[in-house]
């Protein structure tokens, strides 16, 4: 099985926002980067922002994309489409997260991070 999923690098202050997976997820207690699946027909740009909402209760501008990454997972090929973020409005709350927290640059690679979102971290962190 394959899916395409938008995920958010929302950036405040020099830090990102992070979140840590639920118990009961798949890869619990793993860090990534929020998100979520794109519904038929629905442009990435909207989805992010609709799962942004969905799951952080806030509100997000998507300012630019960023080269997307596909990895396999043993049972599912996951494409993660990831785009560079605003904060909007509202403080992010982890609603189907275990945490969310902001993490400086420095702190980041001391995450343990499920593996689709590796290489999407490490472009980010060698673009600054």
């Amino acid at each position: 099985m394959h899916i395409t999923v938008v995920c958010a690098l929302i950036e405040r202050q020099g830090r990102l926002l992070v979140a840590k997976r639920a118990p009961g997820q798949s890869m619990a207690g793993m860090w990534e980067f929020p998100g979520g699946k794109i519904r038929d027909g629905e442009m990435p740009e909207d989805a992010i922002v609709r799962e942004i909402r969905e799951e952080l209760d806030c509100g997000i501008r998507p300012i630019r994309s960023l080269p997307a990454h596909t990895h396999d997972y043993p049972d599912l090929t996951v494409t993660l489409m990831p785009y560079l973020c605003a904060l909007i409005d509202g403080e992010p709350r982890a609603l189907e997260h275990a945490q969310v927290r902001w993490a400086a640059e420095d702190e980041l690679r001391d995450l343990e991070w499920s593996a689709a979102d590796v290489p999407v971290l490490e472009r980010y962190l060698a673009r600054r």
